[in-house]
């Protein structure tokens, strides 16, 4: 029987074989990616409001602490959006005239809430409690970043499961004082150990902390259920 194809394809059969799976896998990886992507994910995404609100001024620079505007962090599963009258205890007498508040000055004129656009969108499917976070030590560091240093807000944190289970795994290395949640330079080594006189180191105070607050082990805060209800 002649033969049909030239000897020549044997090289393009081989490479063929070689090369089918290297792009299976250069395809798993750049999908992997992909998804992990600030494009996907939507971090360091600055979100459009209707009025520029700055963390780093308010915060930062007048330090005024995150419970006055978001009054319902510590008792309720949504932190909350400031009512128009939270703006304007300060507003009624500073940048009275500003073109940049006239949507606040609407908002109270009319009495319709200003309609603020939300940054952190963690997916239907998910529960997710503030108050819960806050109350067994959990920093809005760790999942808000330095937002005291943000001119416009944005998610600093992918919000992805492998994210979120990190600290559920391992939530000795995030745990911070009840008293230090709010604080944005707190580090473990500003307490002191009792036991040795020295400062803390994060997981050794984690430990601590853990115990302290009543955090639950790990099969249980990984389980499904935790956060899909």
């Amino acid at each position: 029987m002649p033969q049909v194809f030239p000897k020549s394809l044997n090289i393009l059969a081989r490479l063929t074989v070689l090369a089918t799976p290297l792009l299976a896998a250069g395809g798993i990886i750049t999908g992997a990616a992909f998804y992990r992507s600030d494009y996907t994910t939507g971090t360091r995404e600055v979100i459009e409001q209707p009025v520029p609100f700055s963390h780093k001024h308010h915060v930062g620079q007048l330090g005024i602490g995150c419970q006055y505007c978001h009054t319902a962090v510590e008792t309720s599963a949504q932190a909350g959006f400031p009512p128009t009258k939270t703006c304007m205890n300060c507003h009624q007498g500073m940048w009275v005239s500003a073109d940049l508040l006239e949507p606040v000055r609407s908002s109270l004129k009319n009495d319709v809430p200003i309609a603020w656009n939300k940054v952190h969108n963690v997916p239907h499917y998910t529960y997710f409690n503030h108050s819960i976070h806050i109350s067994k030590g959990v920093g809005c560091y760790s999942c808000h970043g330095k937002i005291d240093e943000m001119p416009l807000v944005f998610q600093s944190k992918t919000l992805l499961m492998e994210w979120c289970l990190e600290c559920h795994r391992n939530p000795e290395k995030y745990l911070r004082p009840r008293e230090e949640v709010y604080n944005m330079t707190w580090k473990p080594e500003d307490v002191t150990n009792p036991d040795t006189g020295q400062p803390f180191d994060q997981l050794t105070l984690g430990r601590k902390l853990k115990g302290d607050h009543a955090v639950r082990e790990k099969s249980i805060l990984t389980n499904c259920s935790m956060c899909h209800r």
